[in-house]
């Protein structure tokens, strides 16, 4: 490979609410750890199988305002130090988020060749994933822009196809593209698999830093210069950076793909056949994961008899499957989900309909993670509500009041020190403390071993946005 480093650009933005009740909007399914016996999240996934390439940078990161502690605690987990974590206030689809990559990168007027990845594919395959990533490398440098085109292996609706002038085969696994294609209807799709010139659109790029800034120069000034705007008047938080909202939001949505690959005539697209998936609903994961002689995938505490084809996944409480077939079942402790596997593209359909009928488990989880560690609400009535909360060592809430409530702590594992109103004092197991409403408090763990505590709120209104806080380490306000 020539001199130039590898610039990761991993976009970590989507709410993957086909998969819900696992993934939702507070937690979507790029942090989760969805495939069975993997230790990682598939965003620890995107960045850790790039490892064995040797002139490779630490990531750039491009996020969601509400994830940015997720994104740095899942890099910290895996010793990774990003060189940017991209914080922004709103969503506006890949053409933006890959031009903010691209001109970050660009800092310090040194060329590279960007991988544009996303944070929430699977790749089965990494060796191979590697060689394409290798030839992706040397067109890039040539002044192409690459993309990668999956070998469909069904007529499949849910992804975007590329058409290549040549087929693309084990002897030839590059070509220029002809044009891109919408999803198509399934009669459109069976006709375009048996076309070795047709491949689907992964959503995966390279190219060198110069050449994809002079290309939204040339084809889309209007987003480069806003979002280089949003990068010169971008705030430091910790370390995160902070887009600038005032021209962030004035970016048009439109995904990277229309805005300039479709519009570019530099366009390469490159074979990838490496066990790829985006993982876009159930049934695509089912597909992915290794099944029982019956077909099923079985994970977490469920005792089947008699079924066949499912996938049935328990996260807490018992499952029991009698006869059944075809169906995707997930237990996520406030929530289950039983649905057919062929209607999984639906699921989106429903997490929409809890939203509109006021279910807070259609956006939300039982367990919340913050940057101190996370709490899982146990039970609730109109005035009172019960937590268990985790803090890691060495972390600490914000230094804080409630106006309306007061809390009653009972620790259960390590050791807390608890500040209130000025006064410390350290807490152990099966020991308790009252914090009185309108007391300025901090809960503390000074130990090595994780705390955890019960939590009991009573008042007249138990709403998160209850907290004035005094001080924090993470620069919350």
């Amino acid at each position: 490979m020539g001199d130039l480093l590898i610039q990761p650009i991993i976009l970590c933005g989507g709410s993957g609410s086909r998969l819900w009740p696992l993934s939702r909007e507070s937690f979507p399914k790029q942090y989760l750890n969805l495939i069975n016996n993997s230790k990682n999240s598939l965003l620890q996934e995107t960045y850790a199988r790039l490892k064995v390439l040797k002139n490779i940078e630490p990531p750039i990161l491009i996020c969601n305002e509400q994830h940015r502690f997720l994104v740095a605690e899942q890099m910290r987990e895996i010793r990774v130090m990003p060189k940017s974590i991209i914080l922004e206030p709103i969503g506006k689809n890949t053409a933006a988020a890959v031009a903010v990559g691209a001109i970050r990168s660009n800092l310090h007027k040194k060329d590279s060749v960007l991988l544009v990845l996303a944070a929430d594919h699977i790749i089965k395959d990494s060796k191979e994933f590697i060689k394409a990533v290798e030839s992706g490398y040397e067109l890039a440098n040539l002044g192409r822009l690459v993309t990668f085109g999956i070998v469909p292996d069904s007529p499949n609706t849910g992804y975007g196809y590329i058409e290549s002038y040549e087929a693309l085969s084990k002897e030839n696994k590059a070509s220029s593209i002809l044009r891109f294609i919408e999803k198509p209807n399934i009669d459109l799709a069976k006709k375009l698999i048996l076309d070795k010139r047709f491949s689907w659109n992964s959503g995966m790029f390279m190219f060198k830093t110069s050449t994809i800034i002079e290309e939204y120069k040339k084809i889309s000034p209007e987003i480069i210069k806003l979002c280089s705007d949003s990068l010169d008047k971008a705030e430091k938080d910790l370390d995160f950076l902070r887009l600038n909202k005032k021209y962030f939001l004035k970016c048009p949505d439109i995904s990277f793909d229309k805005a300039i690959m479709e519009k570019s005539s530099l366009g390469s697209v490159i074979k990838l056949d490496a066990g790829w998936s985006d993982i876009g609903n159930w049934q695509s994961l089912w597909e992915n994961e290794k099944k029982d002689l019956n077909g099923n995938v079985i994970i977490g505490k469920v005792v089947e008899k008699d079924t066949n084809n499912c996938y049935v996944r328990s996260e807490s409480r018992v499952i029991a499957c009698l006869g059944l077939n075809e169906l995707i079942i997930i237990e996520n402790g406030d929530s289950i989900l039983i649905a057919k596997k062929s209607l999984s593209q639906d699921v989106k359909a429903i997490v929409k309909k809890l939203d509109k009928e006021g279910f807070i488990a259609g956006k939300l989880h039982q367990k919340v993670y913050r940057p101190w560690g996370n709490y899982t609400s146990i039970a609730d009535d109109e005035r009172w509500q019960v937590k268990r909360i985790e803090v890691k060592s060495k972390s600490s809430l914000s230094l804080q009041m409630h106006h309306h409530r007061s809390e009653h702590w009972i620790i259960v594992k390590g050791t807390a020190l608890v500040e209130i109103d000025d006064k410390e004092e350290l807490f152990s197991e099966n020991e308790s403390v009252y914090i009185p409403l309108g007391s300025k408090h901090r809960l503390s763990n000074p130990g090595k071993l994780k705390l955890i505590l019960i939590e009991v709120q009573s008042g007249s209104y138990l709403g998160e946005d209850d907290i004035f806080r005094f001080k924090d380490n993470y620069g919350r306000g």
